[in-house]
């Protein structure tokens, strides 16, 4: 096996199983101990990886401002976001009144609502629109508009929030982080994200697997405060920071 096969490979286990042993990836790889061990030290350098005794483990990705756009974002993880969607519109009830983030995942979640006496809100333009064509019961915020993720923000969209008492809340993140909690890359939609959260009695983060250890420049959550549904948990650690759900496990 070539060096950057090797390094490639390396980084594949350890970013899937968040921490391995030099023993482990000797075995996995069937390459000796020794050069398992150089190559931690090169990836650690290359600041791939962080080394520590005896193994490696693997380093959150600082993302920055950075947000590709709504069709960048639909291709991406297709088959897992429609089976999150799946299992989230189940929890909707009769009597419920819910808050829809705007975002690739919660847009799906509103493909599979059969509920017609709930009561919706949103920001996302395409999802109210998706809302009213199934014939539901559903309220847009008003703000402004940022063409990025098709959603309406700002001062005037947090104050209608702020009027409002949401029994169960649903939405998007770009990053998860044991430390950083739930993150987004801009200002204005995070603080959109916080004041749903501060106005729902529950609140579910519709995220696939690759949100995890991911930090983007804005906390709008800590993870505590809201119940995760993913298709797979990359780390069994966040089970022990909130309610989690795999629903392709």
């Amino acid at each position: 096996m070539l060096t950057q096969e090797r390094y490639q490979s390396i980084l594949s286990i350890i970013n899937e199983k968040n921490a391995v042993t030099v023993s482990q990836l000797a075995e996995m790889l069937e390459i000796s101990e020794s050069t398992v061990r150089r190559d931690l030290t090169a990836l650690d350098e290359l600041g791939k990886l962080k080394k520590v005794f005896g193994g490696a483990t693997s380093i959150t990705k600082r993302e920055g401002v950075y947000e590709d756009n709504v069709s960048m974002r639909e291709k991406l993880m297709s088959e897992e976001k429609t089976e999150i969607a799946r299992y989230s519109a189940k929890l909707i009830n009769n009597t419920d009144f819910v808050f829809i983030d705007a975002g690739t995942t919660t847009s799906r979640l509103i493909d599979f609502i059969d509920n017609d006496k709930a009561t919706y809100v949103t920001n996302g333009i395409v999802h109210a629109r998706k809302l009213v064509q199934k014939g539901l019961n559903a309220y847009l915020v008003g703000g402004k508009v940022k063409s990025a993720t098709e959603a309406t923000v700002g001062a005037e969209a947090i104050a209608n929030l702020k009027n409002f008492n949401f029994s169960k809340a649903f939405l998007g993140a770009n990053g998860i982080d044991i430390n950083a909690g739930f993150t987004t890359p801009e200002i204005e939609e995070a603080k959109l994200k916080e004041a749903a959260v501060n106005t729902s009695y529950m609140t579910f983060i519709l995220a696939d697997r690759t949100k995890f250890r991911r930090v983007f420049s804005v906390t709008f959550s800590q993870l505590k405060k809201c119940c995760i549904i993913t298709d797979s948990l990359p780390d069994s650690s966040y089970s022990k920071e909130t309610v989690i759900k795999e629903v392709m496990k």
